[in-house]
């Protein structure tokens, strides 16, 4: 059932946190989720301390996206009446200059929702300058797409005239409402119309920009499949070798991941990943469900379960990355040597 109350949102941030330490290698996946349901309870200063635990400089697992998780204190900060400091980690976000699209979202929504629709452009647009400083290369990333939506209904907000950015945005937008109708500032006039036309035209914009929304937020995680790196998969056959049979060879192992990769691929399903184990995790993961690491049903739902914890890296990876073997190789020369 999904958190609804307040109540039920601590709950879940309080299971969350449990759940971090009995896996430490996840805490900062786990973390984040927990703080974003104290963020929906109200309890934004337990929020802002499980913020705070994980930027610890000597926290046992360094925090893998520190930048993002400063752009996510800043914004619940701003949230209850911390103006002043959640301003100056926005601008310290904003001088890192991350690679990451996410970080430049949460600070450049946090300005805009108070009303710093200036502010909010100029990040919005500072990050489109590093991360996409080329309108014609190439189609924009999953991750790139809300800085483009966003940039365009703040400029949308404060009237200015369409750049290509602007038209970029048009174009990759799949709303069927078009989004100079959904970032229209006289929507909000409609909302007090007595005209029953205009209240369901407006309904159904509403309708239209929540389902994009929701698109968004509601993506599966990916179908994932299992990577064993050469020492992990030989220490864990030497432990159970019943599972030989399911790995006859690294190198066969490898092979087997990139052609079931494919064929997912070629029968159209989409967000696919992989899942790197370790045999500490496995062997936990198989305590958890009371069952023996021998069997080898479990794989598939450890694989399932690291995904679900936010552990899958996407595939194919993108042009000119490394191959996911670990090879060092690109991908394109190494097991996408192959690849239509």
């Amino acid at each position: 059932m999904r958190p609804d109350t307040p109540a039920d949102h601590i709950a879940e941030a309080e299971r969350l946190e449990r759940t971090a330490g009995l896996y430490p290698e996840d805490t900062e996946h786990l973390l984040l989720q927990a703080a974003a349901h104290l963020e929906l309870a109200g309890e934004r200063d337990r929020a802002t301390t499980l913020y705070d635990r994980l930027l610890t400089p000597d926290a046992p697992h360094p925090a893998s996206a520190p930048t993002l998780i400063r752009a996510l204190k800043a914004s619940n900060l701003w949230e209850y009446g911390h103006e002043a400091e959640a301003r100056a980690i926005i601008d310290g976000v904003r001088a890192a200059a991350p690679r990451d699209p996410a970080p430049w979202v949460i600070a450049a929504e946090s300005l805009e929702s108070h009303d710093e629709l200036s502010q909010a452009q100029e990040t919005f647009t500072q990050a489109l300058e590093l991360l996409l400083p080329s309108i014609s290369g190439g189609t924009p990333s999953y991750e790139q797409r809300p800085l483009l939506f966003g940039r365009h209904r703040v400029r949308r907000l404060l009237g200015a005239t369409h750049d290509d950015w602007d038209a970029l945005a048009d174009q990759i937008s799949t709303s069927p409402v078009p989004l100079d109708e959904l970032h229209d500032p006289k929507r909000i006039w409609s909302l007090g119309s007595d005209n029953p036309v205009e209240l369901r035209a407006e309904i159904s914009r509403i309708q239209a920009e929540l389902g994009s929304y929701r698109e968004a937020l509601s993506r599966p995680f990916p179908v994932a499949v299992l990577h064993w790196p050469s020492a992990e998969l030989e220490e864990l056959l030497t432990a159970y070798p019943p599972l030989e049979s399911e790995y006859p060879s690294h190198e066969a192992h490898l092979s087997t991941i990139e052609s079931s990769l494919r064929e997912l691929s070629a029968s159209g399903t989409p967000n696919l990943g992989i899942v790197t184990g370790t045999v500490p995790s496995y062997e936990a993961f198989a305590a958890s469900e009371g069952a023996q690491p021998t069997d080898a049903s479990l794989l598939p739902q450890y694989a399932t379960t690291l995904a679900a914890r936010g552990r899958a890296v996407g595939w194919p990876p993108e042009a000119g990355a490394a191959c996911w073997c670990g090879s060092g190789t690109p991908y394109a020369e190494c097991h996408g040597s192959g690849q239509a």
